[in-house]
């Protein structure tokens, strides 16, 4: 008797990306500056030299060289600045705008990317990776550190703010909440909350506050998971130590921990 069946469906080949796109994913230089060397005859693919930011390649499979050479993995860098108010996160700004950039100017860094954002009124901890892949798990709402918050506003709150803040509310047709919310000094007419988000969505505090009337004054990002501000300067950097980087990502719920000595295949 013959048995038939369906036979294993073919493993599906790599994405086509353009080249820029993936020298940014592989952390050697940001899109931009990837782009850049392509247009300046720089970047060969699989020997040719291509001119196309946009030329179709399959990160992993196809050579990548640069200056005639293929980079090798960088050594993962992590710094966490200290953001000043007024500053745009953005490596370039099309109005001309200053960026967080500015604050690590002549630092003689590797090309680094913000992990999230800030938005230019806001001020804190602002992380920096040239770790695409690793940043990436830093934003995921499965595996990202939760945020914490320092927020002043522009009145004296009753407890039913900060339970509904916690509850939440429909803003421009997205459900928009914080996982807490606790007063934290008060003064004659206006006062200081600590607020902490599981996942931010843009401006989400800021948007949340306005549902109930509520302006934000300041706004500070104090702590990223166990990872806190501390006494780090306005305007000043430093890097993480690989304990830190170590305890940024979280794991996914229900995942368990494997023993010493085990690893995945």
């Amino acid at each position: 008797m013959t048995m038939t069946g369906k036979s294993p469906r073919p493993p599906s080949p790599a994405p086509r990306r353009g080249v820029a796109r993936v020298i940014s994913k592989l952390g050697w230089a940001s899109r931009t500056q990837a782009a850049e060397w392509v247009r300046a005859g720089r970047v060969r693919v699989n020997g040719r030299v291509v001119h196309d930011a946009e030329f179709p390649t399959r990160q992993g499979l196809d050579r990548i060289d640069i200056d005639g050479r293929e980079p090798g993995q960088p050594e993962r860098i992590v710094l966490m600045l200290n953001k000043p108010r007024g500053l745009v996160t953005t490596a370039k700004d099309e109005r001309g705008r200053a960026t967080v950039y500015g604050c690590l100017a002549d630092a003689g860094l590797p090309w680094l990317a913000p992990i999230g954002r800030l938005d230019k009124a806001s001020e804190g901890l602002l992380l920096f990776s040239n770790d695409p892949a690793w940043s990436a798990r830093i934003t995921d709402p499965a595996t990202a550190p939760p945020k914490t918050y320092h927020v002043q506003i522009d009145r004296l709150p009753e407890s039913q703010l900060l339970r509904d803040l916690e509850r939440g509310a429909m803003v421009a047709g997205r459900r928009l909440a914080v996982r807490s919310a606790r007063l934290l000094r008060t003064g004659e007419k206006n006062a200081w909350l600590e607020i902490m988000l599981d996942e931010g969505r843009n401006r989400h505090i800021r948007r949340l506050l306005e549902a109930f009337d509520v302006s934000v004054v300041r706004l500070v990002r104090v702590a990223i998971g166990s990872l806190a501000l501390g006494t780090l300067a306005k305007g000043q950097w430093r890097m993480l130590t690989q304990r830190e980087i170590d305890s940024l990502v979280r794991r996914p719920p229900g995942t368990l921990r494997r023993p010493a000595g085990c690893s995945d295949r």
